[in-house]
């Protein structure tokens, strides 16, 4: 199980606001991306969120374009998961290929708030905030292999190599 807090924000948080578009074409290393993670939202996320931080959001989260540097942003920013009642298909998928776990809870995404402590059973699909109990979707096994490979690219590499 992993630990820690909540950011919580609303519906709708597109993928320019997670990482703005003016950033889009510059070749960052994954740190200097982590800095511009939500800066047009809360522009104190990316100075002080830390590892094992998630995100609590409403509903259509990652909507907007299909940048995968939005998923990329908060992975390096230490993210640990995000926690929504709906995802842009897109942006789920691209959380996914990039290793940002992404978790489908309207029940969390209701009652969790910016500040509570949170732990995440991904094997249970539990999400824990002291005695209140999340459930989400258990990740299938092939997800969970890729989430924990790094990403879908680090699973492919581990699953050639395998191969020879």
């Amino acid at each position: 199980m992993s630990k820690g807090k909540v950011w919580k924000y609303g519906d709708d948080v597109n993928t320019d606001v997670i990482y703005a578009g003016k950033y889009t074409y510059q070749q960052m290393r994954p740190e200097e991306m982590a800095s511009h993670a939500l800066e047009d939202l809360d522009p104190e996320f990316a100075k002080d969120v830390r590892p094992g931080d998630v995100i609590v959001a409403g509903k259509n989260f990652g909507c907007g374009s299909s940048r995968e540097q939005a998923a990329a942003c908060l992975r390096a920013a230490g993210v640990q998961a995000v926690v929504a009642k709906s995802f842009a298909r897109i942006y789920f998928r691209n959380a996914i290929n990039l290793g940002l776990p992404v978790l489908q809870s309207e029940e969390a995404s209701k009652n969790l708030k910016s500040g509570d402590d949170v732990e995440i059973d991904f094997g249970g699909g539990k999400i824990i905030s002291g005695e209140k109990v999340f459930k989400f979707p258990p990740l299938p096994d092939s997800v969970i292999g890729i989430l924990e490979a790094g990403g879908l690219l680090e699973w492919t590499k581990k699953k050639l190599e395998r191969a020879k």
